[in-house]
C-alpha cells in the first residue's frame, strides 16, 4: 500500500526544501524521459542498406546491414524476413514454402541466424530486414523493409552426410529383389535420352514396379543391369521426408572415371555394391547364373544416374493403375525439418 503524505507532516523546514528538490528532481527527470520518448516516436527509423551475407553454411548464415548511429542507439529489435526463392515449377501437391518472420533482440551486427527447420541445404533463399523499436505500450515503431538480397545456403559436409547415412541405415528395411529401373518423371517418348532421377521400388507382394504413378499412364522402363553394375560408382546423397508417413533415400550412381564420378567422389559417402541397406549388386558365382538386384523395403529411393541414358535401351509400358498417388512425387515440395528421424542439427 503506498501513503501520500504532505510536505507540512515534514516537522523541519530544512527537512522540507530537502524533499521538495527531490520530487523537483524527479518531475524534471521523468518530463525529459517522457519527451524524448515522444521526439524518438515522431523521428521514423532508416531503412537498413547494404545487406551483407557472410559465414553461410548448410543451415546457418550471418546477416549484416548499414544503421545511422542513432537508430543503432535506438533499436530493440530487428525482423528478418526469409523465404525460399520461388520456383516456377510449383508443386501444388505438397506443403509449400512460407516466408519465415523472425523476430530478434537487437545485437551487434553481424548477426548470426540458425535454425535447421526453416533453413535446408543447397537452398536459394530471399532475405529482407527491418530495424524496430519496442514502444512502452508493446507495439513496435518500425524502419522500412530493406532491399531483398538472395543467397544459397551451403552443402552439406561429408561428417554430416555420414551423420545422415546412418540415420538412414536404421530406416531402410530389408532388402526385396528388383529387375527394372523407371524415371520420375516418365520421359516424353520423343525425347532422345533421359537425365534425373531415377526409381525402382517394387510392389510388395509381386516384386514388380507399382501399377499406380503420380507421372501418368506411361513409363518408361530399364533393365536394372543398364544403370547398376560393376562398372559404377555409388554414392549416398541425402535422407528426407515431407511431412508424410515416406522417407526417401537419395543415391548417385556415377560410371567409373567419368566426370560425375569425379565430383562426388570427394563429396559424397561412398557406398559398396555388394554390401549396403539401399541398393545392391551382387555378382553370380557360376556362369550360367542371373546377377541378384536388391533395393530397400522401407524407404523410397531416389536414383541420380550421372550420365544421360538413351531410350532405346529401354521400352514404354502402359500402367493399369489410376496414377492418383500424388503425395510421391517430390519436384519442388517442402521437406520437414520437425522429423527426428531424418534430420540432424548442425554447427550446434
Amino acid at each position: 500500500m503506498v501513503m501520500l503524505m504532505s510536505l507540512s507532516a515534514y516537522p523541519t523546514k530544512h527537512l522540507r526544501r530537502q524533499v521538495e528538490g527531490k520530487i523537483r528532481s524527479w518531475s524534471c527527470s521523468s518530463w525529459l524521459s517522457t519527451f524524448k520518448q515522444i521526439a524518438d516516436m515522431d523521428t521514423p527509423l532508416s531503412t537498413p542498406c547494404n545487406i551483407q551475407i557472410c559465414e553461410v553454411t548448410c543451415d546457418s548464415f550471418r546477416i549484416m546491414w548499414d544503421m545511422t548511429p542513432e537508430d543503432t542507439d535506438r533499436a530493440t529489435h530487428f525482423f528478418i524476413d526469409l523465404s525460399r526463392k520461388e520456383n516456377r515449377d510449383g508443386n501444388r501437391f505438397k506443403h509449400r514454402d512460407v516466408p519465415t518472420k523472425l523476430v530478434a533482440k537487437a545485437v551487434p551486427l553481424p548477426m548470426a541466424v540458425r535454425g535447421h527447420w526453416f533453413l535446408s541445404p543447397r537452398t536459394d533463399y530471399c532475405v529482407a530486414v527491418q530495424t524496430a523499436v519496442r514502444q512502452p505500450d508493446g507495439d513496435y515503431q518500425v524502419s522500412e523493409w530493406s532491399q531483398v538480397v538472395e543467397f544459397c545456403t551451403g552443402d552439406y559436409a561429408m561428417e554430416h552426410l555420414q551423420q545422415l547415412l546412418d540415420k538412414a541405415s536404421g530406416s531402410a528395411g530389408r532388402l526385396l529383389k528388383f529387375s527394372v529401373f523407371y524415371p520420375q518423371p516418365a520421359p516424353r517418348v520423343l525425347r532422345l535420352c533421359q537425365e534425373g532421377m531415377w526409381s525402382c521400388n517394387t510392389e510388395f507382394d509381386t516384386g514388380l514396379p507399382p501399377n499406380d504413378s503420380p507421372y501418368g499412364p506411361l513409363r518408361f522402363q530399364i533393365p536394372v543391369g543398364q544403370l547398376l553394375n560393376p562398372n559404377v560408382s555409388l554414392y549416398f546423397a541425402d535422407f528426407y521426408c515431407m511431412y508424410t508417413a515416406y522417407h526417401y533415400v537419395v543415391l548417385v550412381l556415377a560410371p567409373m572415371g567419368s566426370e560425375g564420378d569425379t565430383f562426388c567422389r570427394t563429396r559424397l559417402p561412398m557406398l559398396d555394391l555388394a554390401s549396403n541397406p539401399f541398393l545392391t549388386y551382387i555378382a553370380p558365382e557360376r556362369p550360367e547364373e542371373e546377377p541378384l538386384y536388391c533395393h530397400a523395403s522401407d524407404v523410397i529411393l531416389e536414383i541420380l544416374f550421372t550420365e544421360p541414358v538413351h531410350l532405346d535401351r529401354g521400352t514404354v509400358e502402359q500402367i493399369s493403375g489410376h496414377h492418383q498417388l500424388m503425395s510421391l512425387t517430390t519436384a519442388n515440395a517442402k521437406k520437414d525439418p520437425s522429423c527426428k528421424v531424418c534430420n540432424i542439427s548442425v554447427g550446434r
